[in-house]
């Protein structure tokens, strides 16, 4: 069984726990691929934690939850040096916090104070943790999965450009369709009936190395030197609207940094690997630009004040922003 299949498989996996989000699943294990970490936006409700716990189930991983909340401190996720006695002698020791596992659900971060989220910012960038001048790395598979929700802003703190820029994709998560709500209910009941009898099954669990052998293959995926330029023009077209549309001038307030063209590098290789092509084509890029740079970009109030989302303004930009022959 080939890598791939593996990966589809876990695609399969993931998707009879969360019914109705193919999609999201989709962008979920392009982030996986890319070693990249995800922000998921929805509505409450709409299975932002389910989808990574699902992950996490099928993963031969160490998935851990931290809920955050205004009085978190920044050591309460990364660890902190404690006093321990070791064969009658005191000994200053680094106890690891929840953030040392695989798979971190960062669940509602915008609720944390900015220290706690300054805190992300090392363990996400340059994998590693800073304590008392000493640093310690995070594992091979790191990969943290943050949920918020858009509509209630009491009791939160926005997420810094600094932060926001870390994060690989802004997946956002919307309602199912209605045939997958009943399809959803009668899961929950048969999930309900399998925890009353007890022994639940023991399922398959997909190893690290198979993710680690899938990104060896996604970094081979070939790039030509026409799908380069199409991401630079990509990019520069968000620094430079005036060049390609007035409205699209007026829409935008600063464009994406050079980290958004990495990540639609890595997204459009990871997303030509899975569709079982060994080169990144021009519908590659397109289909990866929303998730990648919808949280790059800081629209103008001229766009808040006509209504105009991130979305509608990458849909004028792939519009506007010539193809590669």
């Amino acid at each position: 069984m080939s890598v791939r299949n593996d990966i589809l498989s876990l695609h399969s996996s993931i998707a009879q726990a969360v019914l109705g989000q193919d999609e999201v699943i989709r962008q979920v294990l392009l982030g996986l691929l890319a070693n990249g970490h995800l922000l998921l936006e929805s509505l409450p409700g709409l299975a932002k934690t389910r989808t990574v716990k699902a992950l996490a189930k099928h993963l031969d991983a160490k998935m851990s939850r931290i809920q955050f909340t205004p009085d978190l401190l920044p050591s309460d996720i990364t660890g902190a040096e404690i006093l321990q006695q070791s064969e009658g002698h005191n000994e200053i020791k680094f106890q690891p916090g929840p953030l040392f596992g695989n798979v971190i659900l960062a669940d509602e971060i915008n609720r944390a104070p900015a220290k706690v989220q300054a805190a992300l910012l090392e363990a996400m960038e340059e994998r590693q943790i800073t304590v008392a001048g000493t640093s310690h790395p995070m594992p091979g598979l790191f990969m943290v999965l943050a949920t918020q929700n858009p509509i209630e802003q009491e009791g939160t703190y926005p997420l810094p450009e600094a932060q926001m820029d870390r994060f690989l994709m802004k997946v956002l998560l919307d309602y199912p369709k209605p045939d997958d709500e009943t399809q959803v209910l009668r899961l929950l009941r048969e999930e309900e009936q399998a925890a009353q009898q007890g022994a639940p099954a023991v399922e398959a669990k997909l190893a690290q190395d198979a993710i680690f052998a899938a990104r060896k293959e996604v970094s081979a995926v070939h790039v030509s030197e026409a799908i380069d330029r199409y991401l630079i023009d990509l990019i520069n077209a968000t620094r430079k609207p005036a060049d390609y549309d007035a409205d699209l001038a007026r829409w935008i307030h600063i464009g994406a940094s050079p980290r958004g063209g990495i990540g639609l590098d890595r997204s459009a290789r990871a997303h030509a690997w899975l569709a079982g092509n060994d080169f990144v084509s021009p519908d590659d890029v397109r289909a990866v630009v929303h998730p990648v740079l919808r949280h790059r970009l800081l629209l103008s109030y001229d766009a808040v004040a006509d209504g105009v989302s991130a979305d509608q303004v990458l849909d004028r930009l792939l519009d506007k922003v010539a193809i590669p022959a």
